[in-house]
């Protein structure tokens, strides 16, 4: 019986002793487990980068320009490729076609159709050029004496809306001249000698001698008048 009692403490201890060593086991494990991440179902993975960080402000967009930026709306543009701020034109084959100048052309004076208590007369420009050239707008006009001084004021334009006219060699254009007749209108009056006639846009003169007798030089009742240029002589 003796021998048996000593068994039985042993088989106790010995059990004590490999539940105690489990435990401590048990505790072991999960104090590393406390370490480990826990997986979540849809959490983001990491943002891949090269070289770590975000781009800088500013970088260039794939089409070259800064980001963020825009370019300025006042930007210059190409100039005009038609030639038209030098008096170009293009006829319907495409070539470019200069304005008259003055060295190209002639000018004249055609006869007076009075009518109405108006003097009407027409001023007029022929191409003396081996080239085509064109025209458009009022050409300048004044009175002077014999002495080259002007006699009265410019001419008034009268309104009308301007076309190009396209004059080939010996083509013509003509702008109509007209003022009161100064025995109705009463008016002041002068006798020119001389016609000087600017075409559109250019700064040269031509002088045309002046047969049409008095013309009214105060008050702008009395006033002379010049119309837009047209095709032909005005005749």
């Amino acid at each position: 019986m003796a021998q048996t009692s000593r068994t039985f403490r042993t088989a106790v201890v010995l059990a004590s002793a490999s539940a105690a060593l489990g435990l401590l086991t048990a505790c072991g494990s999960g104090d590393e487990g406390a370490d480990t991440p826990e997986a979540v179902a849809g959490t983001a993975a990491p943002m891949a980068t090269d070289g770590g960080g975000e781009s800088p402000a500013g970088s260039a967009s794939p089409d070259g320009d800064p980001a963020g930026e825009t370019p300025p709306s006042d930007s210059a543009k190409p100039a005009d490729p038609s030639g038209s701020g030098s008096g170009a034109t293009k006829s319907a084959g495409g070539t470019a076609t200069e304005r008259c100048h003055t060295s190209e052309l002639r000018a004249s004076v055609g006869p007076n159709h009075p009518g109405a208590g108006q003097e009407n007369f027409s001023v007029v420009f022929t191409n003396t050029s081996g080239h085509t050239c064109t025209l458009r707008g009022y050409p300048g006009t004044a009175f002077t004496d014999a002495g080259g001084e002007q006699v009265g004021s410019d001419p008034e334009r009268t309104s009308g809306s301007p076309g190009t006219i396209t004059l080939k060699p010996g083509a013509a254009a003509w702008a109509g001249l007209s003022f009161s007749n100064p025995e109705i209108s009463g008016a002041k009056t002068a006798t020119p000698a001389t016609l000087l006639v600017t075409p559109p846009n250019e700064r040269d003169s031509l002088t045309v001698d002046w047969k049409g007798g008095e013309v009214p030089v105060s008050g702008n009742s009395s006033r002379a008048k010049v119309s837009v240029l047209a095709s032909g002589t005005g005749e």
